[in-house]
């Protein structure tokens, strides 16, 4: 195929299946399915709309083998009895009738149980430190006849499949669930046949393979998620699994999905903007260079682009997109069509698919696809009357609300008196998130086709009093929050926005006032620029409430750049050059400061919609930062969900 993207559309075999192209979804758990594991009406509609978007092959997401102890999550994806097929065969045939090939993620969790309930089953004693924070619970160790038990319940799970019409089924030794548990020395602790050696280690994946193998036939396409690495400091190394790769391949695996990283290294299981794209990339093209199977690259691969340069290195044979296609299930299409631009951007935040979400006991949705999770339920339609709409604010919450309002056919204008993007802009002055400069691109690329009005003054009330609109979007407008602090009336200090959006002068030694996100990509922003930096916070962490892996990103950039934390900070005092203050065990520290930056967080501006509220004529709306500074998500789900009310 001639094309911008000619690699990534060429067909490939896994085995004997062919695929149209080299675009593979990645497995990962919705929590749309039924209590039980069943499949649900929620869970096809979601996987029929991945398929339509010209995907090659979905995998589905990881399915728990039994009823002992390999279920992970809530409303997870079951394969674990016969009475599971029936919904099954639906899912396939669903994901068939869309175009695209079916397989599907066979798992057994190990330590990794987010439900926490036991019993919880490993190699060794070795917990997840996360759920033993949350639990004090400690795995069991399997012993040698639940190790045979777990063995002959992947090879079933695995005829499931095959009897429910999927094409290719997928064995997860990644990721720090049980397979990856013995694999890792980090979490193998044995001292019989399955612990100690390499060879020892890998014992209970290739008897999983040798089960599998024998219950589907050896022509039946058997893929492998594995892990370059785990990234723990005594976990498997690449040498270590390129050997199991070899040993797997010659038991008859037909391809390699590679990742890296676990629950505990997330950063690299699931990296968020702050980590360079692709960062198993490295490992794909290793694995690849001693095995003469297909290699499906993965991991924050999140342009057309960046997966063609991935393929014509020759670092992998296909491309695997887990968030990307969350983000935008057309993905596939768009790209092969010409229109990257018309991509909407998987901006790495975690913040829809993981942190609100799944780590809190809900079914899985994306910061910038509203429609996620909720497939059929909020299409875009043509509205009944055509109306004049005034949005005011350019940033992601008035942007997709008059994107959303001009598909339904209203005529829209939206002021904006700065750049497009409004808070958009100044969150990507730092290097590490340029993943949000494509949401800029793409809104601005949208704003341009859909010949949305924008003018670059600011709205007043008589601007839209005169301009005969029907309805008023108001989308824009935070203040920063009153501070009191001693000696804040005399002192010279700058709001963070503002050092964000390069409006002010700084200092050399800098103290800034507040420890939430802002403050901390503040401080790295200027500690990349050679200033000396101190945070200082009431809180007892900073970040306390902000995104997992953001902190995890982030607490390594404030060490690898020196930058000072002080907790539990109280009676602070600000003069012109200097910040006092005691902490809770009463110590006082006095820290000069060039300049004093407060990131105290904002308020909404509520003055402009208050007054419009009184014209009886104007529908009012308000959205974004305008009605509660949040983040990307809240914006971006408002401004669609307003769009289609209007």
């Amino acid at each position: 195929m001639k094309g911008q993207y000619s690699k990534l559309f060429s067909p490939l075999k896994i085995g004997s299946l062919e695929l149209k192209n080299r675009i593979v979804k990645a497995p990962q758990s919705t929590g749309l399915s039924n209590r039980d594991g069943t499949v649900s009406e929620r869970l096809v509609r979601h996987y029929k709309e991945l398929a339509r978007g010209g995907t090659g092959l979905i995998i589905v997401e990881y399915t728990y083998i039994d009823n002992e102890a390999s279920k992970s999550a809530y409303c997870q994806l079951g394969i674990s009895d016969n009475e599971h097929i029936a919904g099954l065969s639906w899912l396939v045939s669903s994901i068939h009738d869309a175009g695209a090939k079916a397989g599907i993620q066979i798992e057994h969790c190990g330590r990794q149980k987010f439900l926490g309930t036991p019993p919880i089953k490993a190699p060794s004693r070795i917990p997840w430190p996360t759920l033993y924070e949350q639990t004090g619970v400690v795995p069991e160790e399997l012993t040698i006849e639940e190790i045979k038990q777990i063995v002959d319940s992947f090879g079933d799970a695995a005829k499931r499949a095959q009897t429910a019409g999927f094409d290719l089924v997928e064995i997860h030794a990644a990721h720090g669930y049980l397979i990856t548990n013995f694999l890792s020395p980090h979490t193998n602790k044995r001292t019989d046949l399955y612990g100690g050696s390499l060879e020892n280690r890998m014992r209970f994946l290739l008897e999983v393979i040798k089960n599998v193998k024998a219950k589907v036939g050896e022509k039946f396409p058997i893929t492998m998620r594995i892990n370059g690495t785990d990234y723990e400091p005594d976990g498997i190394t690449i040498d270590e699994t390129i050997e199991v790769c070899k040993q797997a391949e010659q038991l008859g695996i037909f391809a390699f999905h590679v990742s890296g990283g676990d629950h505990h290294m997330m950063n690299y299981q699931v990296s968020p903007m702050t980590v360079p794209k692709g960062p198993n990339v490295w490992a794909a093209e290793a694995i690849k260079r001693s095995v003469s199977v297909p290699i499906m690259a993965s991991g924050s691969i999140t342009t057309p682009e960046f997966a063609e340069k991935i393929l014509q290195e020759d670092k992998a044979d296909l491309i695997s997109l887990g968030r990307p296609l969350l983000a935008d299930p057309y993905f596939p299409l768009k790209a092969k069509e010409g229109r990257p631009e018309d991509i909407i951007p998987c901006i790495r935040c975690n913040d829809g698919c993981m942190e609100r979400t799944f780590f809190n006991y809900r079914s899985i949705r994306c910061s910038v696809n509203p429609n996620m999770g909720r497939e059929g339920e909020l299409m875009i339609t043509p509205a009944n009357t055509t109306k004049k709409i005034i949005v005011v604010g350019g940033g992601p919450a008035g942007m997709e609300a008059a994107r959303v309002s001009a598909l339904r056919g209203h005529k829209v204008t939206l002021f904006e008196k700065g750049k497009l993007g409004g808070a958009l802009n100044s969150s990507t002055v730092a290097p590490f998130k340029a993943d949000v400069r494509n949401l800029e691109n793409y809104f601005s690329a949208q704003m341009e086709k859909l010949k949305i009005d924008i003018v670059h003054e600011e709205a007043t009330l008589d601007s839209i009093q005169s301009g005969g609109f029907d309805a008023a979007v108001i989308a824009g407008g935070k203040v920063p929050n009153a501070v009191h602090i001693k000696g804040i009336d005399t002192a010279k200090t700058i709001q963070a926005i503002d050092v964000l959006s390069q409006k002010a002068e700084i200092g050399q030694n800098v103290v800034i006032i507040g420890g939430g996100m802002t403050g901390v990509e503040t401080a790295l922003f200027l500690a990349d620029q050679g200033r000396n930096v101190t945070i200082i916070d009431k809180a007892a962490e900073i970040m306390g409430n902000d995104l997992i892996t953001f902190k995890i990103s982030y607490f390594e950039f404030l060490a690898q750049r020196k930058v000072t934390v002080h907790t539990s900070v109280e009676e602070i005092e600000i003069s012109e050059n200097s910040v006092a203050f005691t902490n809770k065990a009463g110590n006082e520290h006095t820290i000069s400061a060039d300049t004093i930056i407060l990131a105290t967080g904002y308020t909404a501006n509520t003055n402009l919609y208050s007054h419009l509220q009184n014209l009886a004529h104007l529908d009012v709306y308000q959205i974004g930062d305008g009605k509660s500074p949040g983040m990307i998500y809240d914006a971006i789900h408002e401004g669609y969900l307003t769009g289609l009310r209007i």
